[in-house]
């Protein structure tokens, strides 16, 4: 369990860059659909290439299993990826990146749901400390209400609270279908699989069909150089290192337990989110509703982890 913490907070630290870039490319007048769009088109080229030089035989595998099971994939990337992505970058348009980091802490508190919907067992005692951590999500988005407008709040804070069901979603169909231990999904059982690279591959993969309905249904103007290069820097961080680093941590889990507290690190990104926008784009600090709300959040993580016997 130790092992799949610490990678799970280093996966953290790199998704974190996710939250400030995208607050970057909004604050310039970069349209959302292509901060979360091009990052996958990024991903896609970036994971191709690397296979293709190092392991062209697992590269071939990798798009034989997507073939054969393009629906699921579809479903399972178009969920898991493209829609959880979709709304974390729309709310980057209306709210500072670390109130999204924050807000989407309400992960931890989803996940125990989606994992009661596959039929898992999860401790009742850790999803009670789960709530500790979304009362602290309530008094950071409390603050920049008071702060700003309910109608940036909502349109900031609603679209990561879909989200924060979007991707345990998505990732949990990915983990029974490799178990194989629901009729209703195909059983994947391929070399691909192991490999954490190739498992990100084949979720970007099914995720290209939602972006190009999306990038046709918004018809969103050119995107500039930098909005592209910053895209890159996201799919190279977050995209690539730090979903290879989850999905290792994720996939080495045995128990819902396990499972659970390794979404659980997801809540560091909170620290290092603000951190990143206080020193690169001067963001503000949080008053004292927001920073309480930030402890509450970190209180929930360390109590939920002693109540999983972590040593």
């Amino acid at each position: 369990m130790v092992k799949i913490i610490l990678v799970g907070v280093l996966a953290a630290l790199f998704f974190s860059s996710t939250f400030v870039l995208n607050r970057a490319m909004s604050l310039e007048g970069g349209h959302w659909i292509w901060s979360a769009s091009l990052r996958y088109f990024w991903m896609l080229a970036l994971l191709g290439a690397g296979l293709l030089v190092f392991r062209r035989s697992l590269l071939i595998e990798t798009l034989r299993l997507y073939a054969r099971h393009f629906v699921f994939w579809t479903l399972a990337g178009g969920v898991g990826f493209g829609m959880f992505y979709a709304l974390i970058t729309f709310s980057a348009s209306y709210t500072p990146g670390w109130v999204v980091a924050a807000t989407w802490q309400t992960t931890i508190l989803a996940t125990p749901v989606v994992l009661l919907a596959f039929g898992r067992a999860v401790p009742l005692r850790a999803m009670a400390l789960t709530l500790l951590i979304f009362a602290g999500v309530l008094l950071v988005n409390w603050e920049q209400a008071a702060a700003g407008s309910w109608r940036d709040v909502l349109l900031g804070a609603v679209p990561v609270l879909l989200a924060a069901f979007a991707y345990p979603f998505g990732n949990q169909l990915v983990w029974e279908a490799r178990q194989g231990t629901l009729r209703r999904l195909p059983r994947l059982d391929s070399p691909a699989m192991d490999d954490p690279f190739c498992r990100v591959l084949l979720l970007t993969l099914g995720s290209l069909p939602l972006w190009i309905i999306l990038i046709a249904v918004t018809t969103p103007p050119l995107p500039t150089m930098d909005q592209v290069a910053g895209t890159a820097l996201v799919a190279v961080f977050s995209g690539i290192v730090a979903t290879s680093l989850f999905l290792y941590a994720r996939h080495a889990a045995k128990s819902a337990s396990e499972l659970a507290a390794a979404d659980s690190t997801q809540s560091m990104e909170v620290i290092f989110s603000l951190a990143g926008e206080a020193i690169l784009l001067g963001g503000a600090l949080p008053g004292p509703l927001g920073w309480l709300g930030i402890l509450l959040t970190m209180l929930g993580l360390m109590l939920y982890l002693r109540v999983q016997n972590v040593r």
